[in-house]
C-alpha cells in the first residue's frame, strides 16, 4: 500500500511556465483540483506526501503549506538521495512509495519507487521509464489523476467519493 506521495514541482504540480513580473516577481500556476485530492491524501487520509524539486520558490513553500504537504526540498541535485532520507525518518520503503516526475532529473528517483508517474507533458525518456503516464498534463490534472489511480489500486477511491458525497 502506497503511504508517501513524492512530487515534482515544475511540469508536474505546474505546467512548467515560469513568469516574471518587471520587477522579478515569480508566477506559477497550480491545479486546483491537484490540491484537492493531494489535501485528501495528506489531511483526511493522515499520509504522507513530499515535494522534490530542483528549482527553488518562496510560492513553492506557500503552497506545500496549504496542501499540508510536509516535506518540502529545493533546489535538489539529488532527488534519490533526498527520497532516501524520507524514507529512513518515516521507517518506509520504496515500494510504499508513489512519485511523479517530467523530466531527466526525475528519472533515477522515478526507477526506485514502488509506483512511478509521468504527465502528459513529460519528457519521452521519462514516460518510457514510468509504470503509468497520466493523461493529463502537469498542471493541468496529473497529480489528481495519479492520486485517484493510486485510492482505486488502494481501495480508497470509495472513501474519497464518499468524504464530498
Amino acid at each position: 500500500m502506497i503511504e508517501l506521495l513524492i512530487f515534482d514541482v515544475d511540469g508536474t504540480l505546474t505546467n512548467g511556465d515560469i513568469m516574471y513580473s518587471s520587477d522579478l516577481q515569480e508566477y506559477k500556476t497550480f491545479n486546483v483540483n491537484d490540491g484537492f485530492a493531494i489535501v485528501f491524501w495528506t489531511k483526511y487520509l493522515g499520509k504522507k506526501a513530499a515535494i522534490i524539486t530542483g528549482r527553488e520558490s518562496k510560492i513553492v513553500e506557500y503552497r506545500a503549506n496549504e496542501l499540508k504537504i510536509e516535506y518540502v526540498y529545493q533546489n535538489v541535485k539529488d532527488k534519490l538521495a533526498v527520497l532516501d532520507n524520507i524514507l529512513k525518518k518515516e521507517g518506509l520503503n520504496y515500494n510504499q512509495t508513489a512519485a511523479i516526475g517530467d523530466d531527466l532529473n526525475d528519472l533515477k528517483m522515478l526507477k526506485k519507487v514502488g509506483l512511478s508517474f509521468a504527465p502528459q507533458n513529460a519528457h519521452e525518456l521519462v514516460k518510457n521509464s514510468v509504470n503509468v503516464v497520466c493523461k493529463k498534463s502537469g498542471g493541468n490534472g496529473a497529480a489528481r489523476e495519479m492520486i485517484e489511480y493510486i485510492l482505486k489500486e488502494d481501495s480508497l477511491y470509495e472513501e474519497f467519493l464518499n468524504q464530498w458525497l
